[in-house]
């Protein structure tokens, strides 16, 4: 069922710069995308970069590549602009201390000016009381260092000295707060189990919970779409809202992406054991120099990506596999999301990607190879080009293994499989090969079908089957015991370069 609504709908993907975007980010913002697009919206790009500790150079250009890259394009972004920015959370600083003021002014947050030894001396009072919460609380601020327990004069006092401070929350204990979830349905949590969390640092910098609720208000933003991590935060922005006194929009909490194992979150260590990539893009970390295989570069097309995290986790409702980024613009329902985390195949990935490789035009794959073979030395024609993908593509689940498969076609082997050797290399096989030679160098031009011909007046005149030649063959042309159709590969070798390299193979394997 789709669902219109009468407001314009405006999502946002609002990653933090602080390293490589995971693929589990990608996928948010294409959920985030694709709702704005079904209902005619905006998807808004902003960057948090409220946490300058951890913040990475070169990360924020990172995210913009890669959503580049899958053909995920903000409406509404640092770089392009709109209406409702700037789009940099730490070009907005003045925008969150106005309404830190205003809650404070309320009496719904304050200053608190606890030393990390005093809060650390809180924290192990409350874990050898086994209190049932064990944050700064309702039930423990009034113990704490804050405008809560000093005087007016004495806060003032700390506040124009410099003393450092963070402005926190004031919740209410004993209520209950519902969050609605589109996702998750109704969840509710009772303040009682929630801390007073800081809303401003102490570098004046405000904290996600704060500046994600100015934004998302000021921004329009109308639906949240974002990870489960940040469901236990919800009940918090949803007091947040309701203080400020602004209307709260609608949540969708994410499922979290599995391992293949289906058993805990993926994590690059997962990736790396089972050999498939964490980020879109190739990504070099800042530390230590090491540079993280993307998506991009390990030969997955965007198309497939696209495809294949779009079902991690949602479902049409219908046997479809195979979608076009504007036709999971048509379909996608966040109602149609599961709650359930979904099991990261990268076998279902290499499967959508063979299938967009082949729907690619093989005038393009034709120039692929091309490429790649000046790029090494080779000369190659569009017309042997389009022969060896006709050859290869089944065969292929990323388009390098085209190049990488194709060697052959340029370079004569020089080493020839053992074991095939072992098996099928026998003297009928070198009489054989001798015979065939003198049938197909008279050929001009020959099609496969004009070489089979030959073969096969080859085996009668020797009484062998074609088991007994075939294999050999092979070997002297590729060097290989397995491949594409043997007689097409004549033709794209041609008669001279055929007959070489099977005299060649002759000569160097021993019987």
């Amino acid at each position: 069922m789709t669902i219109r609504f009468k407001m314009m709908i405006r999502v946002r993907f609002a990653p933090s710069p602080t390293g490589g975007l995971h693929i589990g980010g990608v996928r948010t913002a294409l959920y985030n995308y694709l709702f704005a697009k079904k209902h005619g919206g905006k998807f808004i790009l902003r960057i948090e970069d409220t946490d300058q500790k951890r913040k990475v150079e070169g990360a924020e250009e990172y995210i913009m590549q890669s959503l580049d890259w899958c053909g995920i394009t903000p409406d509404e972004s640092p770089a392009k602009g709109g209406d409702f920015g700037p789009y940099r959370q730490s070009e907005r600083l003045d925008l969150y201390q106005q309404y830190a003021q205003q809650l404070i002014g309320a009496g719904l947050a304050y200053y608190a000016f606890d030393s990390p030894e005093e809060l650390d001396a809180m924290r192990t009072k409350l874990q050898e009381a086994k209190a049932a919460n064990q944050q700064y609380s309702f039930f423990n601020r009034l113990e704490m260092k804050n405008a809560l327990t000093l005087t007016k004069e004495e806060v003032e006092e700390r506040l124009n000295s410099g003393v450092p401070y963070v402005i926190r929350i004031k919740l209410e204990g004993g209520k209950t707060v519902m969050v609605n979830d589109v996702v998750r349905g109704k969840v509710e949590v009772n303040t009682n189990t929630m801390d007073d969390k800081i809303l401003m640092k102490s570098d004046g910098f405000p904290t996600y919970h704060l500046a994600n609720i100015v934004d998302d208000h000021l921004m329009k933003i109308t639906h949240v779409i974002r990870g489960e991590e940040w469901l236990p935060s919800a009940p918090l922005h949803i007091v947040l809202y309701q203080y400020l006194g602004w209307e709260t929009p609608k949540f969708a909490h994410l499922p979290l992406l599995l391992k293949p194992e289906g058993n805990g979150k993926l994590s690059k260590r997962d990736a790396d054991k089972h050999g498939f990539p964490i980020f879109p893009l190739n990504y070099t970390d800042a530390k230590t120099g090491n540079v993280a295989e993307g998506f991009k570069e390990k030969g997955y097309l965007p198309k497939a990506m696209v495809n294949f995290l779009a079902l991690l986790g949602w479902n049409p409702g219908t046997e479809q596999e195979i979608f076009s980024l504007e036709e999971l613009s048509r379909v996608f329902e966040l109602e149609r999301i599961s709650k359930a985390g979904a099991k990261f195949d990268i076998q279902k990935a290499n499967w959508l990607n063979e299938h967009y490789l082949r729907a690619t035009p093989a005038k393009e794959l034709a120039a692929y190879i091309i490429k790649r073979a000046q790029e090494s030395g080779y000369d190659c024609s569009n017309n042997k080009a389009l022969a060896i993908v006709g050859l290869l593509i089944e065969r292929s689940t990323f388009i390098q293994d085209l190049w990488n498969n194709a060697q052959y076609f340029f370079v004569s082997p020089t080493e020839y499989d053992n074991k095939t050797v072992k098996k099928k290399w026998k003297p009928e096989t070198v009489d054989a090969l001798n015979l065939f030679v003198t049938y197909i160098k008279v050929l001009q031009n020959p099609t496969a079908e004009l070489f089979k011909q030959q073969l096969e007046k080859t085996v009668n005149e020797l009484e062998l089957g074609f088991g007994k030649v075939m294999p050999g063959l092979r070997l002297a042309l590729t060097g290989q015991s397995g491949g594409p159709d043997l007689m097409e590969i004549l033709v794209v070798l041609g008669v001279e370069e055929s007959t070489k390299r099977i005299e060649a193979a002759i000569k160097t394997i021993e019987l």
